[in-house]
């Protein structure tokens, strides 16, 4: 069974959530703060873990980081913290999505089921993925109804494709495509999106599947 460990200093969340990630057949742990998060995870390793930033005695970032030190399993954050500068140094300290609160229960579902996917084996994620009416090919690079890519729209797509409803941030696409020097060039992602979107969107003007997050990179939505 999958295990979900959830940090959050606020009980009704806890509550909540445990309720409603047992009522799908999860097996859910909790912690109030940082340092018993770290060591219920230590403990008892969790498959996943849902993460408040705002905890009482670590910052979640920190939290985040004491994680990362060992190991890479899936790490959503579920903060009130809706700044663009929260969410980029939860991001690169090594959390996988960022849902605000507010939340929907089914929107954070839906996240952690793209984690735990992403965390997948790779020889266990598809490698046909379905965007609108077309069928991309990640192995063999090729797509449905004759759309053709450059090298550059390849490996983004891949990035993207390869991680549904996950975020992926600006700065790990600049930095995988482009190279380190590039992580502040976000005018060369606009560019490709753009491009990317008049072969894959119905309306490119208003996409479905390739989405923007603004100030933080992009997602792909099945």
């Amino acid at each position: 069974m999958t295990r979900i460990l959830v940090v959050d200093d606020e009980p009704q969340i806890l509550r909540a959530l445990r309720v409603n990630l047992r009522a799908r057949g999860y097996d859910v742990d909790t912690a109030g703060d940082g340092n018993t998060a770290l060591k219920a995870a230590t403990g008892n390793p969790p498959d996943l873990v849902v993460l408040d930033l705002g905890l009482p005695d670590l910052d979640g970032v920190e939290v985040i980081g004491g994680l990362r030190g060992w190991t890479a399993v899936p790490i959503v954050v579920l903060s009130g913290r809706a700044e663009s500068r929260d969410k980029v140094d939860a991001l690169d300290a090594g959390a996988d999505d960022y849902v605000t609160k507010p939340f929907g229960v089914d929107e954070l579902l839906a996240r952690i089921r793209a984690a735990l996917r992403r965390a997948q084996p790779a020889a266990e994620r598809p490698a046909v993925v379905t965007v609108g009416r077309y069928s991309v090919d990640l192995a063999a690079r090729t797509v449905s109804h004759d759309v053709r890519f450059t090298p550059t729209e390849w490996q983004i797509l891949d990035h993207l494709l390869r991680n549904p409803g996950m975020l992926v941030s600006q700065r790990l696409l600049l930095r995988d495509v482009w190279g380190p020097r590039y992580s502040t060039e976000t005018n060369y992602l606009r560019q490709y999106m753009a491009r990317l979107r008049r072969k894959l969107e119905e309306d490119p003007a208003h996409p479905k599947h390739l989405l923007t997050e603004p100030g933080m990179g992009y997602r792909f939505n099945p």
